[in-house]
């Protein structure tokens, strides 16, 4: 992924975001391959490019690996730490993650940063962007397709912005959930292929020590050979 293919602070409508966050999605375990470090690097590029005089970048790292690689030169920016998130088997239910980040972590555009499955021996490094319900309402005053909720009837006494708050929420956890779940996946296919590479090296290896250990006990045993005949002709001779 090049610099130019990463989003800016300023949505597509002009609407200027003072507030990110960059949300980091690693594994708690290590033996899975480049998947940490890759969403590290997309994630402080991410960073460089969103901070500024007048903007204020945060981070949200969940996993161990990717927090113990960025608390080291990015603490004072680390809003929230998630880790074993992926201890028991995820469902949508048991995905608290977007409530936290919701209750805790003050944004306009929330950069979601993780890997997406492609094959069990390739992944993306992708980045789905979702803004905070205040942004998108400002988006559907000043025109663009959000406009077009005015054009509906709306039932049951909520407001536009109750309606764009719901959606809102529900679209950052429809997303949480697929960026956490596309995640697992590259991490279990990382992990398959790291350990079936390390079983190939540790049988090639074994192979190699089971050659040397036959080739030096052979010469041992010729040795002794030599030595035992050595001896018998030496006392032939002497009688």
């Amino acid at each position: 992924m090049n610099k130019k293919d990463l989003p800016l602070a300023r949505t597509k409508e002009g609407i200027d975001v003072k507030k990110s966050v960059v949300v980091t999605l690693s594994s708690d375990k290590g033996l899975c391959g480049g998947i940490n470090s890759t969403v590290v690097k997309v994630s402080r590029a991410l960073y460089k490019l969103n901070a500024g005089p007048e903007k204020d970048v945060k981070l949200v790292i969940v996993g161990e690996k990717a927090n113990a690689i960025m608390f080291r030169d990015s603490k004072n920016n680390i809003s929230l730490t998630v880790t074993e998130l992926n201890k028991n088997p995820l469902n949508y239910a048991q995905l608290i993650l977007a409530d936290d980040i919701l209750k805790n972590v003050d944004f306009d555009a929330l950069r979601i940063v993780y890997n997406k499955f492609h094959s069990v021996v390739a992944f993306l490094p992708t980045v789905a962007t979702v803004l905070s319900p205040e942004i998108i309402e400002k988006e559907s005053e000043v025109g663009g397709k959000l406009g077009e909720l005015d054009s509906y009837e709306i039932e049951g006494g909520e407001t536009k912005g109750e309606i764009l708050q719901n959606l809102a929420e529900f679209q950052f956890s429809c997303v949480m959930f697929n960026a956490v779940l596309e995640n697992a996946c590259s991490e279990m296919g990382a992990r398959m292929s790291a350990m079936d590479s390390s079983s190939r090296n540790a049988g090639e290896m074994l192979d190699r020590l089971t050659l040397t250990y036959n080739r030096t006990r052979q010469a041992s045993i010729t040795t002794e050979l030599i030595e035992i005949i050595s001896g018998a002709s030496a006392l032939e001779a002497a009688k």
